[in-house]
């Protein structure tokens, strides 16, 4: 099969170092919920996969961990993008999936359709990024949890419908559920499943 252009450009430039330092900030932004993360690396991967979303895959993804893409991403090279870059395979299966990428604006399906762990390996879960319009100036949300002092505000613009009740279930399953990572072109916002979302100030 012949790869589209797309697929074969905007990867990271230096692989070792750019993955390492994705890998840390993302580690960092799980230690510490609500807190926005800037990428550094320079990632341009094909829309409509935003440029935080693909260096994530680029750190995070390989050979043993399928991946899969919503409808709007499943139809653009990003498929071939992942695969050229990372060895990953893309699975139509959710439950299969190790890390799940949903487009900006895509309906997001039911959470515990995803791999969600077990009691004794709660880390074979699936990671769902989620691209939103932005990670400011949106309704206020709230998080509290492990890593947050007190509480901490955050207010993404267009996440997705239904999210909070998702969210809800997805935490009432601890230590079994999946972890969100919000990505907005270069930023980033993590939401492990220990972290309670209400809306407003508490």
């Amino acid at each position: 099969m012949t790869l589209r252009t797309e697929a074969l450009t905007g990867g990271y430039i230096d692989p070792v170092h750019d993955a390492q330092s994705t890998f840390r900030m993302l580690m960092d932004g799980m230690a510490r919920p609500g807190t926005t993360k800037t990428i550094v690396p320079p990632v341009e991967p094909p829309a409509p996969l935003g440029s935080a979303a693909g260096a994530i895959a680029l750190a995070l993804c390989d050979n043993d961990t399928p991946v899969w893409l919503s409808a709007s991403m499943a139809k653009s090279p990003i498929a071939e993008w992942i695969g050229f870059h990372t060895g990953a395979p893309v699975t139509r299966e959710k439950s299969e999936a190790r890390f799940a990428f949903f487009g900006a604006g895509s309906p997001v399906t039911s959470f515990g359709l995803f791999a969600l762990g077990s009691q004794e390996y709660p880390d074979r879960s699936t990671t769902v990024i989620i691209e939103v319009a932005g990670l400011e100036r949106g309704p206020r949300l709230t998080l509290t949890g492990p890593g947050i002092r007190e509480s901490v505000e955050i207010a993404p613009v267009g996440l997705p419908d239904m999210f909070l009740r998702q969210w809800a279930d997805n935490r009432a399953l601890f230590p079994r559920g999946i972890d969100v990572v919000l990505t907005a072109g270069r930023q980033v916002l993590c939401l492990p499943r220990t972290c309670n979302i209400s809306i407003g100030e508490i």
